[in-house]
Protein backbone atom coordinates (compact mmCIF):
# COMPACT_ATOMS: atom_id res chain seq x y z
CA UNK A 1 0.00 0.00 0.00
CA UNK A 2 2.83 2.39 0.87
CA UNK A 3 4.48 1.77 -2.52
CA UNK A 4 1.24 2.54 -4.36
CA UNK A 5 0.82 5.72 -2.32
CA UNK A 6 4.39 6.75 -3.18
CA UNK A 7 3.79 6.13 -6.91
CA UNK A 8 0.54 8.10 -6.80
CA UNK A 9 2.14 10.99 -4.88
CA UNK A 10 5.17 10.93 -7.18
CA UNK A 11 2.95 11.03 -10.29
CA UNK A 12 0.86 13.82 -8.81
CA UNK A 13 3.99 15.80 -7.92
CA UNK A 14 5.39 15.37 -11.43
CA UNK A 15 2.09 16.43 -12.98
CA UNK A 16 1.96 19.47 -10.65
CA UNK A 17 5.49 20.52 -11.65
CA UNK A 18 4.74 20.14 -15.36
CA UNK A 19 1.51 22.17 -15.05
CA UNK A 20 3.24 24.85 -12.95
CA UNK A 21 6.14 25.11 -15.43
CA UNK A 22 3.66 25.39 -18.33
CA UNK A 23 1.77 28.16 -16.57
CA UNK A 24 4.98 30.06 -15.90
CA UNK A 25 5.97 29.80 -19.57
CA UNK A 26 2.50 30.84 -20.69
CA UNK A 27 2.77 33.99 -18.58
CA UNK A 28 6.06 34.94 -20.23
CA UNK A 29 5.91 38.00 -22.46
CA UNK A 30 5.51 37.19 -26.16
CA UNK A 31 8.18 38.73 -28.38
CA UNK A 32 6.83 37.70 -31.78
CA UNK A 33 4.30 40.55 -32.03
CA UNK A 34 4.51 44.28 -31.58
CA UNK A 35 1.91 46.99 -32.02
CA UNK A 36 3.08 49.57 -34.53
CA UNK A 37 1.86 53.10 -35.19
CA UNK A 38 0.31 53.65 -38.63
CA UNK A 39 3.20 55.95 -39.50
CA UNK A 40 5.69 53.06 -39.22
CA UNK A 41 4.30 51.55 -42.46
CA UNK A 42 3.68 54.92 -44.11
CA UNK A 43 -0.06 54.34 -44.05
CA UNK A 44 -1.52 57.59 -45.21
CA UNK A 45 -4.96 58.41 -46.42
CA UNK A 46 -6.94 55.60 -48.06
CA UNK A 47 -7.58 55.75 -51.80
CA UNK A 48 -10.36 54.22 -53.87
CA UNK A 49 -9.13 53.02 -57.26
CA UNK A 50 -11.27 51.76 -60.15
CA UNK A 51 -9.57 49.35 -62.57
CA UNK A 52 -11.18 48.23 -65.82
CA UNK A 53 -9.77 45.42 -67.96
CA UNK A 54 -10.59 42.25 -69.89
CA UNK A 55 -9.67 38.71 -68.85
CA UNK A 56 -8.90 36.20 -71.64
CA UNK A 57 -9.66 32.60 -70.60
CA UNK A 58 -8.29 30.32 -73.34
CA UNK A 59 -9.15 26.69 -72.55
CA UNK A 60 -8.82 25.17 -76.01
CA UNK A 61 -6.05 24.70 -78.54
CA UNK A 62 -2.26 24.73 -78.34
CA UNK A 63 -2.10 28.19 -76.70
CA UNK A 64 -4.39 27.37 -73.77
CA UNK A 65 -3.90 29.56 -70.69
CA UNK A 66 -6.37 27.62 -68.52
CA UNK A 67 -5.82 23.87 -68.11
CA UNK A 68 -7.77 21.29 -66.13
CA UNK A 69 -5.41 19.70 -63.61
CA UNK A 70 -7.84 17.62 -61.52
CA UNK A 71 -11.30 16.12 -61.65
CA UNK A 72 -13.64 14.12 -59.44
CA UNK A 73 -15.16 10.75 -60.29
CA UNK A 74 -18.40 12.53 -61.33
CA UNK A 75 -16.89 15.49 -63.20
CA UNK A 76 -17.42 14.15 -66.73
CA UNK A 77 -21.05 13.10 -66.05
CA UNK A 78 -22.03 16.14 -63.99
CA UNK A 79 -24.05 18.84 -65.78
CA UNK A 80 -21.91 21.46 -64.04
CA UNK A 81 -18.52 19.72 -64.35
CA UNK A 82 -18.50 19.47 -60.56
CA UNK A 83 -15.04 18.78 -59.18
CA UNK A 84 -13.00 20.09 -62.11
CA UNK A 85 -9.99 22.17 -61.03
CA UNK A 86 -8.44 24.48 -63.62
CA UNK A 87 -5.12 26.31 -63.27
CA UNK A 88 -4.84 29.56 -65.18
CA UNK A 89 -2.38 32.18 -66.30
CA UNK A 90 -4.75 34.41 -68.28
CA UNK A 91 -3.95 37.61 -70.11
CA UNK A 92 -5.44 40.90 -68.83
CA UNK A 93 -5.84 43.66 -71.42
CA UNK A 94 -7.27 47.19 -71.75
CA UNK A 95 -9.73 46.12 -74.46
CA UNK A 96 -11.55 42.90 -75.35
CA UNK A 97 -9.17 41.99 -78.20
CA UNK A 98 -6.25 39.74 -77.21
CA UNK A 99 -3.80 42.09 -79.00
CA UNK A 100 -5.07 45.06 -76.96
CA UNK A 101 -2.63 46.72 -74.54
CA UNK A 102 -1.60 44.24 -71.88
CA UNK A 103 -1.96 45.27 -68.22
CA UNK A 104 -1.05 41.97 -66.55
CA UNK A 105 -2.06 38.36 -65.91
CA UNK A 106 -4.69 36.58 -63.82
CA UNK A 107 -2.90 33.68 -62.18
CA UNK A 108 -4.47 31.07 -59.95
CA UNK A 109 -7.21 28.54 -60.25
CA UNK A 110 -10.92 28.04 -60.48
CA UNK A 111 -12.97 24.98 -59.65
CA UNK A 112 -16.50 23.86 -60.39
CA UNK A 113 -17.94 23.94 -56.88
CA UNK A 114 -21.71 23.67 -57.37
CA UNK A 115 -23.64 20.48 -58.08
CA UNK A 116 -26.68 22.30 -59.49
CA UNK A 117 -25.54 25.54 -61.15
CA UNK A 118 -22.50 26.52 -63.22
CA UNK A 119 -20.53 28.24 -60.51
CA UNK A 120 -16.79 28.43 -59.96
CA UNK A 121 -14.82 29.00 -56.80
CA UNK A 122 -12.19 31.51 -57.93
CA UNK A 123 -8.76 31.87 -56.32
CA UNK A 124 -6.67 34.27 -58.36
CA UNK A 125 -4.08 37.00 -58.27
CA UNK A 126 -4.18 39.84 -60.73
CA UNK A 127 -0.48 40.39 -61.37
CA UNK A 128 -0.03 43.81 -62.96
CA UNK A 129 2.81 44.79 -65.28
CA UNK A 130 1.35 48.08 -66.48
CA UNK A 131 3.78 50.90 -65.70
CA UNK A 132 1.99 52.54 -62.75
CA UNK A 133 1.11 49.22 -61.04
CA UNK A 134 4.08 47.14 -62.22
CA UNK A 135 4.78 44.34 -59.73
CA UNK A 136 1.63 44.99 -57.69
CA UNK A 137 -1.04 42.34 -57.19
CA UNK A 138 -4.64 42.01 -56.10
CA UNK A 139 -5.94 38.76 -54.58
CA UNK A 140 -9.47 37.62 -55.39
CA UNK A 141 -11.34 34.81 -53.63
CA UNK A 142 -15.01 34.07 -54.14
CA UNK A 143 -17.93 32.40 -55.88
CA UNK A 144 -18.45 33.08 -59.58
CA UNK A 145 -21.89 31.96 -60.88
CA UNK A 146 -20.74 32.22 -64.49
CA UNK A 147 -24.21 32.25 -66.09
CA UNK A 148 -25.29 35.37 -64.16
CA UNK A 149 -25.03 38.61 -66.14
CA UNK A 150 -22.97 40.30 -63.38
CA UNK A 151 -20.94 38.48 -60.74
CA UNK A 152 -19.37 40.08 -57.68
CA UNK A 153 -16.22 38.69 -56.09
CA UNK A 154 -14.33 40.09 -53.09
CA UNK A 155 -10.84 41.56 -53.20
CA UNK A 156 -9.20 40.03 -50.13
CA UNK A 157 -5.74 41.59 -50.27
CA UNK A 158 -2.90 42.84 -52.37
CA UNK A 159 0.76 43.75 -52.58
CA UNK A 160 2.90 46.64 -53.81
CA UNK A 161 0.70 49.66 -54.54
CA UNK A 162 -2.25 47.59 -53.28
CA UNK A 163 -0.94 46.63 -49.81
CA UNK A 164 -3.81 46.28 -47.32
CA UNK A 165 -6.26 46.21 -50.26
CA UNK A 166 -9.91 45.37 -49.89
CA UNK A 167 -12.84 45.81 -52.20
CA UNK A 168 -14.78 43.97 -54.86
CA UNK A 169 -14.76 43.16 -58.53
CA UNK A 170 -17.65 42.86 -60.95
CA UNK A 171 -17.34 40.35 -63.78
CA UNK A 172 -19.40 40.38 -66.97
CA UNK A 173 -18.99 37.85 -69.77
CA UNK A 174 -18.11 39.77 -72.93
CA UNK A 175 -17.64 36.73 -75.19
CA UNK A 176 -18.11 32.98 -74.77
CA UNK A 177 -17.31 30.29 -77.32
CA UNK A 178 -19.89 27.62 -76.46
CA UNK A 179 -17.96 25.01 -78.46
CA UNK A 180 -14.56 25.11 -76.73
CA UNK A 181 -15.25 27.21 -73.61
CA UNK A 182 -12.93 30.12 -74.43
CA UNK A 183 -14.17 33.34 -72.86
CA UNK A 184 -13.42 37.03 -72.56
CA UNK A 185 -14.66 38.54 -69.31
CA UNK A 186 -14.90 42.26 -68.54
CA UNK A 187 -13.79 43.20 -65.03
CA UNK A 188 -14.47 46.38 -63.07
CA UNK A 189 -12.46 46.37 -59.84
CA UNK A 190 -13.08 48.81 -56.99
CA UNK A 191 -10.29 48.65 -54.45
CA UNK A 192 -9.52 50.61 -51.29
CA UNK A 193 -5.80 50.83 -50.49
CA UNK A 194 -3.17 53.21 -49.12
Amino acid sequence: MANNLFVTNSTAATTFIVVLFSLLLAGKSQTFSTSLPRTALRLGKQKLTHLHFFFHDVVGGPNATAIRVAAASITNTSTTGFGAVIMMDNLLTVGPEPNSTRVGRAQGMYASADLNDMSFMMVQNYVFDEERYNGSTLSILGRNPIMSPVRELPVVGGSGVFRFARGYTEARTYFLNATNGDAVVEYNVYVIHY
